[in-house]
């Protein structure tokens, strides 16, 4: 009994020695295929060493030589529209940031001269009043002391300050005898007039002023009815 015993454990261990050495075989050959892929690379990385042994039995050396002179043509090619495509994304984006930097800067200087024309209009807002000033004073001044160095000097500094307000794109609009327009002239009240043609400006109780074509002030008038 003892003997069979001792027999059967020994066939159980030859089996299971089988069994092992069959699933060793099937993961040799299942990691076969990396194995042949890894040596397939190998063999194409040393592929110049062996295209360098020359060509095989039965080929024509000069066709064999075209061959190979044509694969590394290829490779090369590839490279070299490789690198191109990648010049050529480069070259759009550098484009493409230049145009918006492009597109900020001209908008940014618009805003700037907005801002700065807007600024320079209130200015000019502001020193009208002084112009008005000056002439209501200048037109009381009776006719025997216009002569007089103090008026004198008054319609220098007067002169000046319109003179420097016309260099700055400030000017006076024109009323007396135009077309009554909206957009240039206030209508504050309607006279009758022989001299003037209904819808004409007959006369001017403030004077309106532009700045480089934009309206400061509209002119005060009276229109012929």
């Amino acid at each position: 009994m003892a003997d069979q015993e001792r027999g059967t454990e020994i066939e159980k261990e030859q089996e299971m020695a089988e069994t092992e050495e069959v699933n060793k075989e099937e993961t040799a050959k299942t990691q076969s295929p990396e194995e042949d892929t890894g040596q397939e690379e190998q063999t194409a990385d040393n592929g110049g060493d062996e295209e360098e042994q020359g060509p095989p039995e039965g080929e024509d050396p000069k066709t064999w030589a075209e061959k190979r002179a044509a694969k590394k043509q290829a490779k090369l090619d590839k490279k070299a529209q490789g690198y191109k495509d990648q010049i050529e994304l480069l070259e759009d984006k550098v484009k493409r940031q230049l145009a918006e930097f492009e597109n900020f800067r001209n908008r940014t200087e618009k805003e700037k001269h907005a801002m700065f024309e807007t600024g320079a209009k209130s200015v000019v807002e502001k020193i009208l009043p002084v112009v008005d000033n000056f002439e209501r004073g200048l037109a009381t001044v009776p006719e025997d002391k216009k002569e007089d160095p103090f008026v004198d000097g008054m319609m220098h500094v007067y002169k000046q300050l319109l003179t420097e307000l016309e260099n700055l794109g400030v000017k006076p609009i024109e009323a007396v005898g135009q077309e009554f327009d909206p957009n240039l002239h206030n209508a504050v009240m309607q006279v009758e007039s022989e001299e003037y043609e209904s819808g004409t400006v007959a006369q001017e109780l403030q004077k309106g002023y532009t700045y480089r074509d934009s309206v400061v002030r509209h002119s005060m008038v009276a229109v012929v009815e």
